[in-house]
């Protein structure tokens, strides 16, 4: 625990990135060949036929607008603890998470938009396009808990004053998995406006 501690107190090394910061690359790097997996895999169902065609739930769009919102603030709440204005980066911290929270009741309320249009995921009743669709965005919403976990951490340590200018590795990695978590829903987004 304390070698973590450490770890994330220390802003350089002499390979001049962190491990910490390395190890985020890896996971961000896995997260997008699983995507690129399942929507490949999409393309490649959907050419098979036996596709339902369904109206994509409405608020997908307005999902991305607040996720794109979030991605605004998180990068605002990363330049106010530069420039050590910590009340400041607390309140958009508190923001983004509440944005984050508001995109996963999206989330939920898009699913149920489906279910009530019979489209469900597995089953007898389901078809390979609407299972597509709950993978899609459940294993995305998945994601987005585990930003809002760490985004939570982060928050924390706000609050005991070990976010400021001279320790920034922690928001620093946030930011950086936010703003990864915002352009994928985009990319999902447009893939699927594109491809149903």
């Amino acid at each position: 625990m304390d070698m973590v501690a450490k770890s994330l107190g220390e802003e350089n090394n002499t390979a001049g990135v962190h491990p910490l910061k390395f190890t985020l690359w890896l996971i961000i790097i896995s997260i997008i060949m699983m995507f690129a997996a399942f929507t490949s895999a999409y393309l490649v169902r959907r050419a098979e036929g036996n596709w339902l065609e369904f109206d994509l739930p409405n608020i997908l769009l307005i999902n991305t607008v607040i996720i794109a919102l979030s991605s605004v603030t998180m990068q605002m709440a990363h330049n106010a603890a530069a420039s050590d204005n910590i009340s400041r980066m607390r309140l958009l911290l508190y923001l983004t998470f509440g944005l984050g929270i508001t995109f996963l009741i999206g989330q939920w309320n898009g699913w149920s938009e489906l279910v009530s249009n019979n489209v469900f995921f597995g089953g007898e009743t389901s078809n390979p396009s609407g299972s597509f669709m709950y993978v899609l965005t459940g294993v995305h919403a998945f994601h987005i808990i585990t930003g809002l976990l760490y985004l939570a951490f982060v928050i924390t340590a706000s609050i005991r004053y070990k976010v400021h200018s001279k320790s920034m590795l922690r928001i620093q990695l946030c930011t950086i998995y936010w703003h990864f978590l915002g352009g994928l829903w985009l990319y999902l987004y447009i893939f699927l406006r594109l491809n149903h």
